[in-house]
């Protein structure tokens, strides 16, 4: 990241009224503004949960874990700054209330602290600004998960007061609040009224304020937020629904939202920048064609839990000129007849027994019916089994996760992972080396023969039955050298039939998707417009 500006400046994202605004991509939106006029910004997410980090929730309690590079496991706000900005980020880009405390109460137990006592000010504030003090860019944007008023978030709230006046004028706060529109059709300001008083009473005045908002905010609206929450009329912008949050960015930019923000934080004046992101933007809404995907989950009630996965197809369709159509279909609930009404099948990652069954029949349908195929992490284990049952004949094949007394256990803990005791960090995380086989499909869908993916898993292919397994015509497309541990399958006689260990969506961009994703987008495309 090249530094233009000679001082670090601060911009801080809070939240008001209730939670599920979309500060992440308000977030992410300002970040993406600002980087195209060639600044050079760093986004941080604070959480004011207890967990160290979202790794042992469930997708229902939290929505998708985003896993980075360094193997971090983060808040999915994560993935839409990544995304956004086009860049790859650290874990130390999400600081939780678990992971201060963590760090605070080790430090305490080395005596670190000379005796001292050990207090939420100054110790647990200091330890939260030290954190932030880390990051090197002209602009740190951090977002405070969460709403103002949440008794987890106030010790954040706080240690960034404090910054801001031992760093004056360094410092910006937008404010993102809810606007409700009543049956009449009048937009209230009154939550955001009462909103904005919370954050004063916590010492912190907003330089701007964004509505959230079913519509444009209207002038009178604006008047009204301006005059009650203490800001400027300028200062007051829209965040009404959009069709896809790819477009936000051009919400804000047609408000000229980025002129405001250099203006208030006297950022260096460079030249202007093309806003690139108003292109990629136009290529993926100008589609020829649509395909529909079907996802058979475990978690498909909160479609926030594959939400990477969502966004890598809007990715790979863009790259087709189509648009994708996501079904979704609960691996317990799902009928054969569901399967015949979509053009591809993906079957993601997951934990524990439950849904395996109706995975492995999905898989089946695919393998069976030429239907083309993707399986990622737990998706690649159910391929294997599957494959294991009814081509190599091993009938009771299975995982150890689902059935630890398998004869046949194809998918399997790796010794190292047998020992674990602790749940949290402690899985195959992060970037690993993949060698590609030449001449197979994945070889031709990434045109390289090495690769780096983010995995996220504690089961892998038992290296005891690659031997049968290749002798009855799988593939090991990729293998990582290190550990010799399977990280690609699949069939070569089939039209697209593959999967991967790693997680390929984590990686995906506008600018760069994913090659599994636009292979399968690409596979499905052909296979629908050949039955016309």
């Amino acid at each position: 990241m090249v530094k233009v500006c000679d001082e670090m400046k601060y911009i801080v994202v809070t939240g008001g009224v209730l939670s599920g605004l979309g500060k992440g991509v308000t977030t992410a939106s300002i970040g993406r503004i600002l980087t195209d006029r060639g600044y050079g910004v760093i986004p941080v997410k604070i959480d004011g949960y207890v967990n160290v980090d979202p790794g042992t929730m469930n997708p229902y309690e939290h929505g998708e874990v985003y896993v980075l590079d360094d193997g971090s496991e983060t808040d999915l706000d994560l993935g839409h700054y990544e995304r956004f900005l086009n860049t790859n980020l650290t874990g130390e880009s999400n600081i939780t209330t678990g992971s201060i405390y963590k760090t605070v109460i080790e430090k305490e137990r080395r005596g670190d602290y000379l005796g001292k006592t050990v207090q939420v000010i100054p110790h647990i504030t200091d330890e939260i600004k030290n954190r932030i003090r880390k990051f090197k860019a002209d602009i740190v944007l951090i977002e405070v998960g969460g709403t103002v008023g949440d008794i987890e978030n106030q010790v954040f709230i706080e240690s960034l007061r404090q910054m801001s006046r031992e760093q004056e004028n360094n410092f910006l706060f937008i404010h993102l609040s809810y606007v409700p529109v009543i049956l009449t059709g009048e937009q209230k300001t009154k939550p955001t009224q009462h909103s904005v008083k919370e954050l004063l009473s916590l010492g912190i005045q907003p330089d701007i304020v964004i509505g959230r908002c079913k519509t444009e905010l209207s002038e009178e609206t604006k008047r009204k937020i301006a005059l009650f929450c203490g800001v400027d009329k300028s200062c007051v912008f829209s965040n009404p629904d959009v069709d896809d949050t790819y477009l936000v960015p051009l919400v804000f930019t047609r408000q000229d939202l980025g002129s405001l923000i250099v203006k208030k934080l006297k950022l260096k004046q460079i030249p202007p920048h093309t806003f690139k992101w108003e292109h990629l933007v136009e290529r993926m809404q100008k589609y020829r064609y649509e395909v529909t995907i079907g996802i058979v989950g475990k978690y498909t009630g909160l479609e926030d839990a594959y939400l990477s996965i969502k966004e890598a197809f809007k990715h790979g369709g863009a790259a087709n000129l189509a648009k994708v159509n996501i079904k979704w279909f609960e691996s317990e609930e799902f009928t054969i007849e569901d399967l015949k009404k979509v053009d591809g099948i993906l079957v993601p990652g997951g934990f524990g027994q439950r849904g395996v069954e109706g995975k492995i029949n999905a898989v089946r349908f695919a393998r069976e019916n030429n239907i083309p195929f993707l399986g990622i992490c737990f998706g690649l284990q159910m391929a294997v089994i599957e494959f294991a049952r009814n081509v190599c004949n091993l009938t009771k094949a299975n995982t150890t996760e689902a059935d630890p007394d398998t004869p046949h256990p194809v998918i399997d803990l790796i010794p190292e992972q047998a020992k674990i005791q602790d749940k949290g960090g402690t899985m195959r995380l992060g970037v690993y080396r993949c060698a590609i086989k030449k001449n197979t499909l994945t070889h031709r869908l990434y045109n390289k023969l090495e690769i780096h993916e983010r995995h996220r898993h504690r089961w892998e292919v038992n290296p005891k039955y690659t031997g049968i397994l290749e002798n009855s015509g799988l593939v090991l497309s990729g293998i990582n050298p290190e550990r010799n541990l399977v990280e690609m399958v699949e069939i070569s006689k089939h039209p697209f039939f593959i999967a991967s260990q790693f997680h390929p969506e984590f990686k995906s961009r506008l600018e760069n998707p994913a090659p599994l994703f636009s292979g399968l987008v690409k596979a499905a495309l052909e296979r629908k417009l050949g039955k016309k």
